[in-house]
Order: C-alpha cells, then sequence, then structure tokens
C-alpha cells in the first residue's frame, strides 16, 4: 500500500499545524517568563529602594550620636578647662 499524493499533504498539513502549535506555545512561555523576570526586577528594585533608606535613616542616626558625643567631648573639656 503506497501513499497517495492526498495521504502525503495531509501529513505535511498535520507536520506544520503541529509546528504551528508548538511556536505559538513556546511563544506564550517566553511571555510568561518575561512577565516573571520583570516581576522579580521590581522586586529587587523595591528592596533595594528600602534598603538605602535604612542606610539613610543609620547614617542620620549614627551621625546624630557623633554630634552628641563630640558635644559631650567639648564640655568636658570646657570644664577642665575651668
Amino acid at each position: 500500500m503506497s501513499l497517495d499524493q492526498k495521504d502525503i499533504e495531509l501529513i505535511e498539513h498535520l507536520m506544520f499545524k503541529n509546528a504551528d502549535d508548538i511556536a505559538v506555545s513556546i511563544a506564550r512561555s517566553f511571555e510568561r517568563l518575561e512577565e516573571r523576570i520583570d516581576a522579580s526586577e521590581s522586586r529587587l528594585y523595591s528592596r533595594m529602594a528600602e534598603i538605602e533608606d535604612k542606610v539613610e535613616v543609620s547614617r542620620q542616626d549614627i551621625s546624630d550620636v557623633i554630634g552628641e558625643m563630640k558635644e559631650e567631648v567639648r564640655e568636658v573639656v570646657r570644664m577642665r578647662e575651668m
């Protein structure tokens, strides 16, 4: 039993249809991957901003403490000079 031209065309049609379905599936997978990457990137930037804020608050606290210590040292020096 040999294949007719019609059978060959039907096989080709099925192959092309499957290829299109696979291409669409791959494209959707890439879209989902891109969305996940974007979401991850957004979370990273958000966390980095939080860290920057915490560092700035800590820097300001340390600066305040150092300022207070300077004043105390100056006061001790003034007391000794009297």
